[in-house]
């Protein structure tokens, strides 16, 4: 039994060289309530396929590394109480118990890559927290970006993370971030951090290239960071996400939450803060960034 269970239609789309991009489950299961978890589920999935490619969620059911979910497997990922929350390191834990999970960024590229998958859209990485001097509190995901042959669409990294510990850490891992349409490494919420890259690219085939330059230098053994801003005219209100994310940082020192707990509770103490407007913004990055995602596979398959 092959230690990845690839859904047919994929697996016959990968072998004919056709376009196909992973989504990864915490999204689905952590990030966002329901109903309206599924319910974007189901459209960046539809998003996906309007655009050219074929989607692809990850997850782990029942004890089985899962690349492309059914209907059935989403809505179980959407609903159920028990799905634990996967980086790499909890996947061989979780297959060995038979249970079910969903998957961080680090763990979906991981499982996404082993597949023969190019292309993953995520929401925002993972990255340097502010206060890793003291904690060492870095996650996973850029460890596997160093180490992962896939190109990830995101938007930035997640507002309570040090941005520039964070692209500073990218670059001693060899781990290209190329700005789309930008200069300027997206703030997730927001569309600008302050922080520049040094290359962008305006179109998926010029992504494409800097792709097929990698393997013809043989550092295609590691992810590229392709970092999309939101239109400004849909990001968050600058002020608002300064006001909240100074509160969510205060709380965040004053209860003790470090680790995995960290992301759950900033989306979480974002939506109420906000009144909702931060899940309207991170909803329209994923779905953004799918279709991003999408052409870009494209562009690769061509």
């Amino acid at each position: 039994m092959d230690a990845v269970a690839v859904r047919p239609d994929v697996a016959g789309a990968l072998a004919q060289g056709q376009p196909v991009v992973a989504l990864e489950s915490t999204l689905i299961a952590h990030g966002l309530p329901a109903p309206a978890n599924l319910e974007v589920a189901r459209r960046v999935e539809e998003i996906v396929s309007a655009n050219g490619a074929l989607p692809a969620t990850v997850a782990v059911i029942d004890g089985r590394p899962t690349v492309g979910l059914d209907a059935r497997e989403l809505s179980r990922i959407a609903h159920a109480y028990d799905v634990a929350k996967l980086g790499i390191r909890d996947l061989p834990a979780c297959v060995a118990a038979g249970r079910t999970g969903a998957t961080t960024v680090a763990s979906t590229a991981h499982l996404a890559a082993r597949a023969g998958i190019s292309v993953f859209a995520t929401g925002g990485l993972g990255g340097v927290h502010r206060e890793a001097r003291e904690t060492w509190d870095e996650s996973a995901d850029l460890a596997a970006l160093a180490t992962t042959r896939i190109v990830v669409v995101c938007a930035g990294v997640k507002s309570i993370l040090d941005v520039g510990a964070t692209l500073q850490r990218l670059e001693s891992l060899s781990v290209p971030v190329i700005g789309y349409g930008t200069t300027e490494f997206p703030g997730f919420y927001l569309s600008r951090s302050g922080h520049v890259v040094s290359w962008s690219v305006d179109t998926p085939e010029q992504l494409a290239a800097i792709r097929s330059a990698q393997d013809e230098l043989g550092l295609a053994d590691r992810a590229t960071v392709l970092a999309a801003p939101l239109p400004t005219d849909e990001q968050l209100d600058p002020a608002l996400h300064d006001r909240v994310l100074r509160e969510a940082l205060s709380q965040i020192e004053r209860h003790g939450i470090t680790g995995a707990g960290v992301t759950p509770f900033l989306l979480d103490y974002f939506h109420s803060a906000t009144g909702g407007r931060s899940l309207e913004v991170n909803i329209r990055i994923i779905e953004r960034n799918a279709a991003l995602a999408a052409r870009v596979a494209v562009a690769l398959a061509r």
